[in-house]
This record gives structure tokens, C-alpha cells and sequence, in this order.
């Protein structure tokens, strides 16, 4: 088996806790790729100060139009102050929309733009997956290849489980498996029109069944559930706070930290890599 294994920091630059937890993932632990956010609060210190201190960064968009404020003008898109106001069903809906669409790819340039004159990047993704709906992936996979960005990430994730009773009882679990469902789904509509394009993709994602309960274990088994050779992708939205707090996000950080993931990892035969690794 030839798996190739990307640990993905999503939501970069949004706070500094996230952006502490990049710069502490890539040069102290196993992370090896982040996607940062044009209109996240602390952008411009994950540019000036996190980006160039960590060397071995692979640096992708991650296009925001659920959170936050936009960077255009797009009411179609945001409330009267400028916040994204569009649930992710309400996205769906709306992407049949041909001048809501029109706003989603003016602001999508936007986000691009104001990344790529500040740094090089190799993929694109989303904040919770909204690129992945069909009629937004086509309009993402038409804006990487116009901006030259060689992967974008798809959304299949192969089910597995998790020898852990207390993940199975908690209340996120059953709507995670109606997030698989709707995102796999959505791979099989959008998987096709990459392998058109020439760009490069995951062939499974990380992430989805066990939203907001990752850790060390969601991680080692779901690469255990892969046979074949494949690249795999893990997405996670790590923090390091000042203090220790009972956190999600957290935890998430310190699955970058842990040197006996990466030894199961290498015992598995999986190489850890980044996108600019496939992406060339």
C-alpha cells in the first residue's frame, strides 16, 4: 500500500490561537499543510509572522462565505453590517441562483486575491465544506485552475469506527453521519469534473464522522480503514490557548504534538507529506 497522508490545519489566521497552533504544529509536531482565511481576525500576523517562520508550510485558501464579515460587497451573501448570514442549506438553495452565484464568485476572488499577493499557496478548500456543494465546486475548480492553484480538496470520507463508546454516545456523532452522507454524495458529483480539470485531489478525507471529537485515535483508524494506494487527507482546526481549557479545538492542537501518532503512522507504511508534495 502507497498512502501518502496530508494533517491539514484548517480556519488559519482566524485567531491567534489558531495561528499559535500552526506555527507550533508545523515546527514542533506532525502538521503539515494550513488553509487560511483572507477575512479571518488575525490574517495579517499569520502573514507576517507565522508563514515566514515556518519553513516547511504548505500554504492553502480557505474560502469563507458562511462566517465572519465579507470582504465585497454582496448582500445576497451577508446581513446589512457586511456578516455572512447564509446557513449551509440555505447555500445549497441559493446555488441555483445565478446572481447569488455571481456574488459567491466575486467574493470568492476577493478571498483568492488578497491571499495569493501575499503568499504562495498550493490548494483550495472551504470553511465547513461549503465549496463542496455542486454548483459552488464548480465555480471553485473554474477559479483554481484560473488563479494556477494545482489541488482542491474533495470531501469522501470511508466510514469507519472508532473503538471508543463515549464518541459513539455523544450528540454530534448522528449528525456527522448525515454530514457524510451529504458530502459523499457530493464527492460523487464533483469527482468526476476534477479528473477533467487536470487538477489533483484527495482521494478520501479525514474528519467529517468524528466533527468536534478529533483526536490521536479518529485519525489512526480512519488511515487504518484505507486500503490501496490513495492520498489521504485529515482536516482538523487546532488552537493553542494561553491556558489549558476543556476544548475541541485543543485537543485538536495536540494531535500535531503527538510523536506516537507519528510512529504509527510510519509503522502503517504511510508517508506524512503536504500538498505542494502531489501538487507539482
Amino acid at each position: 500500500m502507497n498512502t501518502k497522508f496530508i494533517l491539514n490545519a484548517d480556519d488559519f489566521g482566524m485567531s491567534e490561537a489558531y495561528n499559535k497552533a500552526v506555527s507550533e504544529g508545523i515546527n514542533n509536531g506532525i502538521l503539515t499543510s494550513a488553509s487560511i482565511c483572507a477575512n479571518g481576525d488575525a490574517f495579517e500576523e499569520a502573514i507576517t509572522d507565522i508563514i515566514p517562520n515556518c519553513t516547511n508550510l504548505s500554504v492553502g485558501i480557505h474560502l469563507n462565505i458562511i462566517e465572519g464579515k465579507s470582504l465585497t460587497q454582496c448582500p445576497l451573501l451577508t446581513d446589512k453590517e457586511g456578516n455572512f448570514n447564509n446557513g449551509y442549506i440555505a447555500l445549497i438553495l441559493k446555488s441555483f441562483n445565478k446572481d447569488f452565484m455571481a456574488q459567491v464568485e466575486q467574493e470568492f476572488r476577493a478571498q483568492i486575491e488578497k491571499i495569493m499577493a501575499r503568499t504562495t499557496v498550493d490548494h483550495i478548500d472551504s470553511h465547513v465544506h461549503t465549496h463542496a456543494i455542486p454548483n459552488i465546486f464548480k465555480l471553485t475548480l473554474k477559479l483554481a485552475k484560473e488563479y494556477g492553484i494545482p489541488y482542491i480538496r474533495t470531501q469522501f470520507e470511508k466510514p469507519y469506527i472508532v473503538p471508543s463508546l463515549k464518541k459513539h454516545l455523544n450528540t454530534k456523532y448522528p449528525p456527522n453521519i448525515l454530514k457524510i452522507i451529504l458530502l459523499n454524495t457530493f464527492t460523487m458529483i464533483n469527482k468526476p469534473l476534477v479528473k477533467e480539470s487536470g487538477i489533483r485531489t484527495n482521494d478520501y478525507l479525514i474528519g467529517v464522522g468524528y466533527t468536534g471529537m478529533m483526536d490521536d485515535m479518529t485519525i489512526e483508524y480512519g488511515l487504518k480503514a484505507l486500503k490501496g494506494d490513495c492520498i489521504a487527507e485529515a482536516l482538523i482546526h487546532p488552537c493553542k490557548y494561553d491556558e489549558p481549557i476543556e476544548d475541541s479545538h485543543h485537543f485538536e492542537y495536540l494531535i500535531t504534538q503527538n510523536e506516537d501518532l507519528r510512529r504509527k503512522i510510519n509503522d502503517m507504511g504511510i508517508e506524512l507529506i503536504n500538498h505542494s508534495n502531489i501538487s507539482k
